[in-house]
């Protein structure tokens, strides 16, 4: 799931009412990865935060980005949106 704030923010999230374990990755509005949460725990209500503001988060399975060896600092190859 990508999650677009529309602005840059800080983002804080949680997995409160997440069953499945995901990475969330915390991307800048210019494509560059601030950081990864690798691995989050299911229903925890502890807070995920980005480092630096971001415009978006993209929760993907647990363990996918290190699968696939994605890591801070990669570009993502964004959709067009609105700035």
């Amino acid at each position: 799931m990508l999650f677009d704030f529309g602005r840059n923010v800080i983002a804080r999230m949680w997995m409160k009412n997440t069953y499945i374990p995901l990475d969330m990755i915390f991307i800048r509005t210019d494509g560059t990865i601030a950081n990864i949460a690798p691995d989050t725990v299911p229903l925890s209500t502890d807070v995920l935060s980005s480092e630096g503001e971001v415009r978006f988060v993209l929760e993907i399975n647990a363990g996918l980005s290190r699968q696939l060896g994605i890591s801070k600092g990669d570009t993502v190859q964004l959709p067009r949106f609105e700035k």
